[in-house]
């Protein structure tokens, strides 16, 4: 079947949009209105190719957005506190557009087609964003401010973007040189990270080309994200065995770029645990253990899904000292805060308060049954779940497909042996 241009172009804008939900800028200053472009594009995509929708596609795919609606519908009526129907609404949207998009590339595409689109927008996202941190060099006296209601950064021409002043310790000093944490196209450092990561996760393990790993790495330390350096620095490993038997002169290659690295890394952890960045790892590691103790207190279907909701509860919800001894001996580190009006980093434990286990374990089960990468799963899983730990991102549609599928694997077994026996 011929794949042709006005195809590759229709998938590339989908696969753009899709990144983007995950904290894209262009979200988060017009968030419903590009939600609505994206649907539709999604609703004329299919429409157009309605006549090949195939019968147990449809049928995997109706169960599929039906148990995860069940779900959300048993979360809102059963949450704890009285929540808010336009953040149920927002978090249909996110099914519908994840179940679309799923349906378009299941039943059109293939998945290689899929990674094929993925990778040539990871590719763009990392060339603007290797030119965004060596343009903070020469526009950094011209930048002006954007904001919206609840985000503000800093521009130049709405071609580059950086932290805005309010947020501290965005320009760093390092080994003499003071630049600014790279976020690219996104509101946060730690999320452009992402998917500099899988960028590089699908061009050495994917496609295994080398053309561009150093330059993938460089960029990923210029975002000065603790967790993407532990990705980068997991997948060197695993690149590092995996190319022990294969290519020789690779191998130091490989070995050289751990130096670097490990000097950002040491300097990134130092400042973590005793430095000025102290702040930003006592409010991960709170994230990751207050949620927790709210979700045992409501195992069944936690506290619900309205952030504003979650926010008031949290602030008033305390570790008792036994549990907080217990979380200081047990991690080895000190759990200074007491409590927190902000909403949480964390997307897994986030979900286990806002969800309740039985759901949120399900997602997860799900997510690890997904059908769209095959290969050098366990890689993708550690990419993906170290990074939905410290960004609130594993609810949006770019993440959410990855569930969708498992969802849909699971559904398909009972359509297609009801199909077999009529």
């Amino acid at each position: 079947m011929i794949y042709t241009l006005r195809e590759k172009y229709t998938d590339n804008l989908l696969v753009l949009l899709l990144v983007f939900t995950a904290g894209g800028l262009l979200f988060v200053f017009n968030r419903n209105l590009m939600y609505y472009f994206f649907l539709s594009t999604l609703l004329i995509t299919l429409l157009v190719n309605s006549f090949q929708l195939k019968r147990q596609l449809l049928n995997a795919s109706i169960f599929t957005t039906t148990s995860v609606l069940l779900l959300f519908f048993i979360n809102y009526f059963f949450a704890v506190n009285e929540q808010s129907i336009d953040k149920y609404l927002y978090y249909l949207t996110v099914i519908m557009s994840s179940v679309l998009f799923y349906v378009h590339f299941k039943n059109n595409r293939s998945n290689q087609i899929f990674l094929l689109r993925l990778n040539s927008i990871l590719k763009l996202i990392f060339l603007h964003s290797l030119l965004n941190f060596i343009a903070y060099f020469f526009v950094n006296e011209q930048l002006f401010d954007i904001s919206s209601d609840y985000y503000s950064c800093k521009t130049y021409n709405y071609i580059f973007y950086y932290a805005s002043d309010e947020i501290n310790l965005s320009v760093m000093n390092l080994f003499g040189i003071e630049f600014c944490r790279n976020q690219g196209l996104f509101w946060e450092p730690g999320v452009l990270q992402v998917f500099l990561n899988l960028f590089f996760f699908l061009e050495a393990f994917i496609y295994k080309r080398n053309r561009w790993l150093l330059l993938i790495g460089f960029v990923i330390l210029g975002t000065y994200s603790t967790t993407g350096i532990i990705i980068l620095i997991g997948q060197l490993v695993y690149l590092f065995i995996q190319r022990f038997n294969e290519n020789k002169l690779f191998i130091p290659i490989i070995f050289l770029s751990f130096i670097p690295i490990y000097l950002v890394f040491s300097i990134n952890i130092e400042e973590k645990f005793k430095g000025n960045r102290i702040f930003s790892f006592q409010k991960r590691l709170f994230d990751f253990t207050q949620p927790i103790f709210i979700a045992a207190a409501n195992p069944l279907t936690g506290v619900g899904l309205d952030l504003d909701q979650f926010q008031k509860l949290r602030y008033e919800f305390y570790i008792d000292d036994e549990s907080l001894a217990l979380i200081n001996e047990t991690l080895g580190v000190s759990l200074k805060a007491a409590g927190t009006s902000a909403g949480s980093a964390n997307s897994l434990t986030f979900l286990l308060a806002a969800m309740g286990f039985p759901t949120a374990i399900l997602f997860v089960f799900m997510f690890l049954r997904q059908k769209i990468i095959n290969d050098h799963k366990l890689l993708f899983f550690f990419i993906v779940f170290v990074s939905v730990m410290s960004e609130p991102i594993f609810l949006r549609p770019f993440f959410f497909i990855y569930i969708i599928s498992g969802f849909y694997a699971f559904f398909l077994k009972f359509t297609s042996n009801r199909t077999n026996l009529s």
